[in-house]
C-alpha cells in the first residue's frame, strides 16, 4: 500500500472501511482493535464450521486507533472464525469485558514464517483474539486514560487469549 493511501485511511473523518483481502487488512497489521460487533454468516455445529462456502465466515465491526472511523473486517479463515465464535457465542462477553483482535502476518513461528513467504497467505490464520476488562482499548491507545479502581495488571492481562498454533 502506498504511503499516500495509508495516510488517507488514517485521517479523521474517513468513511467506513471494509477489509477483505490481506492488502486491505495490512493497514492495521499488529494494531489492537476493539471488536464492536461480531456478525457470523456461518455457525459451528458439533465442532464443525457450517455455512455457505462462497462468502466469508463472518464480519466484525472494529475500532482502531490507527484508522479513524468504523472498519468492517471480513473473516475468511476457519480458525479465526472459530476463535471469535468461542468468545462471542460459546463463552459470551460480560458487561465489564471487551474483545480485542490483532491482525498480523508478522508473528508466525519458525518454520511457518519461511513457509508463509512461498505459499498463498490465505491459507494461514491471522487473528489473535483476546478478552480484556472493559477499558483496555482506551488504556493502551490513550496515554491520558487511566482506569479507576483497577490496577494496571488488571487492565493488561487478558482474561482469554486465543491465537493460532502457528503464531508466537
Amino acid at each position: 500500500m502506498t504511503e499516500r493511501r495509508e495516510d488517507q485511511l488514517c485521517q479523521k473523518g474517513s468513511p467506513e472501511l471494509s477489509f477483505l483481502k490481506d492488502r486491505e487488512w495490512a493497514v492495521i497489521d499488529g494494531e489492537c482493535c476493539r471488536v464492536v460487533n461480531f456478525e457470523p454468516y456461518s455457525q459451528i455445529i458439533e465442532d464443525k464450521v457450517c455455512g455457505p462456502k462462497e462468502i466469508p465466515y463472518a464480519s466484525v465491526t472494529l475500532e482502531c486507533k490507527k484508522v479513524q472511523g468504523t472498519i468492517t473486517g471480513y473473516i475468511t479463515h476457519k480458525i479465526d472464525f472459530t476463535h471469535l465464535w468461542m468468545v462471542f457465542k460459546e463463552r459470551t462477553i460480560k458487561e465489564d469485558e471487551e474483545v480485542i483482535i490483532i491482525w498480523s502476518i508478522k508473528h508466525y513461528k519458525f518454520p511457518y514464517k519461511l513457509i508463509f513467504k512461498f505459499f498463498n497467505s490465505a491459507v494461514w490464520p491471522k487473528l489473535r483474539v483476546l478478552v480484556f476488562r472493559k477499558g483496555h482499548f482506551e488504556f493502551v491507545t490513550n496515554p491520558n486514560c487511566r482506569p479507576k479502581n483497577k490496577s494496571c495488571e488488571e487492565m493488561l492481562v487478558p482474561i482469554v487469549d486465543l491465537k493460532p498454533k502457528v503464531m508466537t
